[in-house]
C-alpha cells in the first residue's frame, strides 16, 4: 500500500489571520452539464456523481480508460504568502497507482518547475487507494518568490475509478506582524551541486543599512560565524561539502540584537554533488542485459510503472561508428529515464541514436507518442521525437518532430519506416531561436563533417529554453507507446561529434567503460576500457569522503577494504572522465 508523503517546510509566521478561499466551485456542487464542472480550465472524461460524495450533493467521478485530468488555473497568488491545498479522493477500482496530484505553482502561465516538486512528491504523488475509503490530502507551503498563480491538477490513470471532492486552496492572511520565510530549497531537500542559492521573503520589516530601515538579517551556516545582510536578495552558499547543512537566519534591529518578539527561520538540507558528464557524450549501453537503465551511472528515473532495461544485441547505421555493448528497450507506459549533462547555454544541441520500432499492435491512439526528447527540466519537454502508426493497424509507422505535446503541432515525415527497421535519427535544438531540426536516415557522406545535410523535418520552439542539459527517453501509456529498442545514444554540440565514422581512443566516455561484476561481492572489479593506458580511480561514500584512489594498469580495482553499501566511482583516463555508481554487496 503506498503512503503519502507530506513536506514539512520550515517557517515562522508572526502570527496567522482568515483564510481566504481561491478556488471556484471547489465543493463541486456547480456543473454547466454532467460532464462539465463550472469554474475548471482542464476536464477530461469527468461524470457528475450524486451517490458516492465526500460533502453536499455532488462529486466528479473519473472511470479512466488513459490518463485523465481534472484541473484549474488560479490567479491571485502573492508571493511569501502561506496556501493550503486540500482535497478529498476514493479510489474504487485500480492497481495501487491509481490517483495522483500534478500542481504547479504558476508565473502567469510558465509552470514553476523548481517548485513542483514540492506537491508532486519528487516525481511520485501517488495516493494511497486506502481500502476504498474517502481521504483527505492536505499540505500548507509557501509561494514562491516569482508565483502569481497556481495550477491545481488531479489525475486518475488508465483502468481506475476514482471519486474526488470538496477541492480547497485559500491563503492563510498574516494580521501584519514581521514575518521571515524560506522559499528555497525546501526543507530537508537534497542539493546535487557545492553552491545553493537559498531565497526568502521578510513582510512588514524593512531591511536596510543601519538607520535606514527597521534592521538587518543574520544567518550562520552550520553554527559558523554570523554573516550580517541588509537586503532581501538570495543568499548564495557556495563550496558546500557533501553531507547535512543547517542554516539558522533571525530578524535583529540596529544594534544586533534579535527583534521582539523574536523572528526567524531554519533550513536544513543535504548536499549531494554529482558530476555530470560533459560533451561530446555518448552510451552504447554495456550493461549487463536485464539491468535496469536506471541503476546505471548518470541515468535516474523519472515517475513510475516499469522500467527500461537492457537488452542483448545492437543496433547499427551502415557508415556510423559502432556498434558496441548491447541496447535497450521499452514499450506502454512506465518510467522515464533521464541522462543530465552540463548545461549548454548557446548554439546548438545535438542528440543522435538508433531505434527500431519492433511491434506497434498495442497502439490504438492515432497519434502514438514521444519517446525521445531534448530538455532542460523534467516537466516541459523543449524537443519531443514522436512515432505513430501511418495508418493503425498497418505495420509502417511515421517520424515527427514537436516542441508540444498538442498532436495538431507536430512536424511529421512524409516517408513512412517499416516495423523492424533500424532507423537512424539526429535531432537538434538551437537555444537562440529555438529552432528543431531533425534528420533521418541521413547519408553517411556527411557523417563527421563539419556541416549538416539537408534537414528532414523541423519545428520551433516559440519560447526557447535558456539551457539544454537533459536526454529523456519516456513511455507514454500502454496504447501509445510501441515496442522499441533504442542503441547509440550520442550527444554534442556539433553535426560532426554525433556522426561518427570512427571511435577515438583518447576521446573516452561513459559507454567505453564498463564495470564488473557490480553489485561485487568478491571483494574486486574489473573495469574494460577502449583505450590501453593506466586507469586512475578514486572511490568515494556517500559523505563525500575519498575510501580509494589507485591508479590501475591491470584494470582490477580491489575493493576488499569496503564494507557493504552504494559508492561513487570517478574514472579518469587520458584526460577523460567519468563517475560511475558501485554496489558492495
Amino acid at each position: 500500500m503506498k503512503k503519502i508523503y507530506f513536506l514539512f517546510i520550515a517557517f515562522l509566521v508572526a502570527s496567522l489571520g482568515f483564510s481566504q478561499e481561491l478556488m471556484v466551485n471547489g465543493d463541486l456542487e456547480n456543473w454547466i452539464d454532467p460532464n462539465t464542472p463550472a469554474g475548471f480550465t482542464h476536464i477530461e472524461d469527468v461524470q457528475q456523481e450524486s451517490v458516492e460524495v465526500h460533502g453536499g450533493n455532488y462529486s466528479a467521478k473519473v472511470v479512466a480508460t488513459s490518463t485523465r485530468d481534472l484541473g484549474q488555473t488560479i490567479s491571485g497568488v502573492v508571493p511569501g504568502n502561506m496556501y493550503t491545498i486540500s482535497f478529498w479522493y476514493k479510489v474504487e477500482s485500480g492497481d495501487g497507482t491509481d490517483a495522483r496530484i500534478w500542481s504547479f505553482w504558476r508565473n502567469g502561465t510558465t509552470n514553476l518547475s523548481d517548485n513542483a516538486a514540492e506537491l508532486r512528491h519528487d516525481g511520485t504523488g501517488y495516493l494511497d487507494n486506502n481500502g476504498n475509503q474517502w481521504t483527505q490530502f492536505s499540505v500548507m507551503l509557501p509561494a514562491p518568490a516569482t508565483a502569481d498563480g497556481f495550477y491545481f491538477e488531479v489525475r486518475t490513470y488508465n483502468g481506475a475509478t476514482v471519486y474526488w471532492d470538496d477541492f480547497s486552496f485559500y491563503a492563510e492572511e498574516s494580521t501584519g506582524g514581521p514575518s521571515l520565510t524560506i522559499i528555497s530549497p525546501s526543507e530537508g531537500s537534497t542539493q546535487t551541486t557545492a553552491d545553493t542559492q537559498v531565497t526568502f521573503i521578510v513582510s512588514n520589516f524593512d531591511v536596510a543599512t543601519p538607520g535606514s530601515g527597521d534592521g538587518h538579517i543574520h544567518y550562520t551556516l552550520d553554527g559558523g560565524s554570523v554573516v550580517m545582510k541588509y537586503d532581501t536578495d538570495p543568499i548564495l552558499l557556495t563550496g558546500l561539502t557533501d553531507g547535512s547543512h543547517t542554516l539558522y537566519m533571525e530578524l535583529v534591529d540596529d544594534s544586533h540584537q534579535p527583534i521582539v518578539p523574536a523572528v526567524n527561520a531554519t533550513l536544513n538540507f543535504t548536499t549531494d554533488i554529482i558530476v555530470y558528464p560533459s560533451l561530446p557524450f555518448s552510451d552504447s549501453f554495456s550493461y549487463t542485459v536485464g539491468d535496469n537503465l536506471n541503476d546505471q551511472s548518470n541515468w535516474t528515473s523519472l515517475n513510475s510503472g516499469d522500467e527500461i532495461v537492457v537488452t542483448s544485441g545492437n543496433l547499427s547505421y551502415s557508415g556510423l561508428a559502432g556498434s558496441q555493448g548491447n541496447s535497450i528497450s521499452f514499450d506502454g507506459g512506465g518510467l522515464e529515464s533521464v541522462l543530465t549533462y552540463i548545461p549548454v547555454t548557446t548554439g546548438d544541441v545535438f542528440s543522435s541514436f538508433i531505434f527500431r520500432v519492433t511491434d506497434q499492435s498495442n497502439v490504438t491512439v492515432a497519434d502514438g507518442a514521444y519517446f525521445a526528447s531534448l530538455s532542460n527540466s523534467t516537466t516541459s519537454y523543449d524537443a519531443r521525437l514522436w512515432v505513430k502508426p501511418a495508418p493503425l493497424e498497418s505495420s509502417d509507422f511515421s517520424i515527427g518532430i514537436s516542441n508540444t505535446s498538442t498532436p495538431a503541432e507536430i512536424s511529421f515525415d512524409s516517408n513512412t519506416y517499416a516495423v523492424g527497421s533500424d532507423v537512424f535519427v539526429v535531432m537538434s535544438y538551437n537555444i537562440e531561436t529555438g529552432v528543431i531540426n531533425t534528420w533521418i536516415n541521413p547519408d553517411s557522406s556527411s557523417f563527421g563533417q563539419a556541416s549538416a545535410p539537408t534537414v528532414t523535418i523541423t519545428a520551433t520552439d516559440a519560447s526557447p529554453a535558456a539551457s539544454i542539459d537533459k536526454f529523456i527517453l519516456r513511455q507514454d501509456s500502454a496504447t501509445k507507446t510501441p515496442f522499441i529498442t533504442f542503441d547509440e545514444l550520442r550527444l554534442g554540440t556539433t553535426w560532426a561529434s554525433v556522426t561518427p565514422t570512427t571511435l577515438s581512443v583518447g576521446n573516452v566516455s561513459a559507454n567505453t567503460f564498463g564495470v564488473y561484476p557490480n553489485p561485487t561481492s568478491l571483494g574486486y572489479v574489473n573495469i574494460s576500457s577502449n583505450d590501453v593506458a593506466p586507469l586512475s580511480v578514486k572511490v568515494f561514500d556517500v559523505l563525500g569522503k575519498q575510501v580509494l584512489n589507485q591508479t590501475l594498469s591491470n584494470n582490477r580495482l580491489d575493493v576488499s577494504s569496503l564494507k557493504s553499501g552504494v559508492y561513487i566511482m570517478k574514472i579518469n583516463q587520458n584526460g577523460a572522465s567519468v563517475t560511475k555508481k558501485l554496489v558492495i554487496k
